[in-house]
């Protein structure tokens, strides 16, 4: 659910692929200021006041980042990820020329984190988007061919492997327990810079910046309850390592809040407990395992509380329910003010996703509602978005994947819309003969052959037996007929 009055909007600086936050004026809420004339204040009559630490003693520790910057340097790793660009002619090439298309080789850089001995990296999803090579380059300057374990665009988080034993790997920390304020460390690879450590504070959690942009067609369902902090982050960081002063990964550096395209003050990092959970259910099922409570959510202002009579802003409002989701069955109704997940109090929207978002279908949480001036504990059993509540496997989800590609079944829209009968619709495509091939997403593949098809599973095995030569017949999202043709 996205808040009202919105101030800061994503995008990619460049070809590092980094995500940016950009802020924008607005009369309630402004992240970057317009540069304002200097002052300069005499304070040479203005007596110091010195305030002695606890026990008068400062604590050294609490300022000495050497032992988090040694402990992480070995784990945090450079990705480059090579990508195929299409292109165009200008006009007046075409016009003297005629037509010139194809495809150029493009490279972007961003960094990665060792997360266990054998190999597995995380970093950014938007880091190794589209990639067809990925490399990765330890700090001591070995160099391995990355496999794609799998990605999820909803958090921005890809799981990589690399073929070695005996890596150095950062330890997890526990994202709930970071608190505003603390020292934190970022590593990572800026503007192509390997190695490199930059120091800040917490300065917020649960930061919702409206980056990840909702696609049902994608499967994009963004979950963003971000860690932000001021450590110094720059187009080459992105998929590093946020670690606190223990040197244990507490988030993995996303996005920056900058009107210019480089660091500006602020950071913003993907919290570790999201991070893990979705790259176990990846590394588990091949995909993530997203459950949801079934209700539409708003953050309280005082002008809600206000109009709704509630008696303060703490917690955040249902304003609508799934039909037979799982709070409906539960009882939550609609005006209701969720105020804790299990033991955490909630204050707000992304707070309480970020905490669903470590549980999967099927799972039982408790919640606590506010209805009237009672105060209620609710037992609710997560759903997925089809509203059940098992779990999709493995082998379940390689019945949908063939060549690279996910396929999924039309909608009654997609058959009202493009007055087809059958087909099956291209979910996601990455590195494989059917992108080379000129196939999108969201392309429907209506016949193979001149064979009419009507199920993904029908596709796949298809495109996983066929030999030789191929002809695929699809229509287009704006409606338009499609051919490719290839060898297998």
């Amino acid at each position: 659910m996205k808040g009202i009055g919105k101030t800061i909007l994503g995008g990619l600086t460049g070809g590092c692929l980094v995500i940016i936050a950009i802020a924008i004026i607005s009369n309630t809420d402004q992240y970057v200021s317009e540069p304002q004339q200097e002052t300069v204040t005499d304070i040479g009559s203005v007596p110091i006041k010195y305030i002695p630490a606890s026990n008068g003693v400062a604590s050294e520790m609490a300022m000495d980042f050497t032992y988090a910057a040694e402990n992480t340097l070995n784990t945090v790793v450079h990705v480059t990820n090579e990508f195929t660009q299409e292109y165009a002619q200008d006009p007046f090439y075409k016009f003297f020329y005629g037509p010139g298309e194809g495809n150029r080789k493009q490279e972007a850089t961003g960094s990665g984190v060792i997360i266990s001995e054998d190999g597995y990296i995380v970093t950014n999803n938007h880091v190794i988007d589209d990639a067809d090579n990925i490399q990765i380059t330890l700090n001591n300057d070995k160099r391995y061919k990355a496999s794609l374990v799998g990605s999820d665009p909803s958090t921005d988080i890809a799981l990589l492997k690399i073929d070695e034993t005996g890596l150095p790997f950062i330890s997890f920390g526990n994202s709930d327990e970071v608190r505003i304020g603390e020292w934190v460390l970022a590593v990572g690879n800026p503007f192509n810079l390997n190695s490199t450590v930059t120091a800040g504070i917490v300065s917020a959690k649960a930061r919702d910046i409206d980056l990840l942009k909702y696609d049902e067609n994608k499967e994009v369902f963004p979950l963003e309850s971000f860690i932000q902090t001021d450590a110094a982050v720059n187009p080459g960081n992105s998929g590093g390592a946020l670690v606190n002063i223990s040197g244990e990964l507490i988030g993995i550096n996303t996005a920056i809040a900058s009107r210019t395209g480089s660091y500006s003050g602020y950071s913003f990092a993907v919290p570790v407990d999201i991070v893990k959970k979705v790259t176990d259910d990846l590394l588990e099922y091949g995909m993530v395992q997203r459950a949801f409570i079934g209700v539409a959510l708003t953050d309280i202002s005082q002008d809600i509380a206000n109009d709704k009579g509630l008696s303060n802003t703490d917690g955040v409002l249902v304003t609508g329910l799934i039909v037979d989701g799982a709070a409906e069955e539960a009882g939550v109704k609609e005006g209701d003010v969720i105020t804790k997940i299990g033991a955490l109090t909630i204050n707000s929207v992304p707070a309480l996703q970020e905490q669903v978002g470590k549980f999967r279908p099927g799972d039982k949480i408790s919640i606590t509602i506010k209805r009237g001036d009672s105060e209620k504990l609710i037992n609710l059993t997560l759903r997925n978005k089809e509203g059940q509540t098992r779990i999709l496997d493995k082998a379940e989800v390689s019945k949908l994947t063939a060549l690279g590609a996910t396929f999924k079944k039309i909608t009654t829209e997609d058959i009202r819309l493009f007055k087809i009968k059958n087909g099956v619709k291209v979910a996601s495509i990455g590195p494989g003969k059917l992108r080379s091939a000129g196939i999108k997403e969201g392309i429907i593949i209506l016949k193979v052959d001149q064979k009419p098809i009507s199920t993904p599973e029908e596709l796949v095995h298809i495109l996983k037996t066929k030999k030789g030569g191929i002809l695929i017949e699809g229509i287009t999202a704006n409606g338009g007929k499609a051919y490719f043709g290839f060898g297998l």
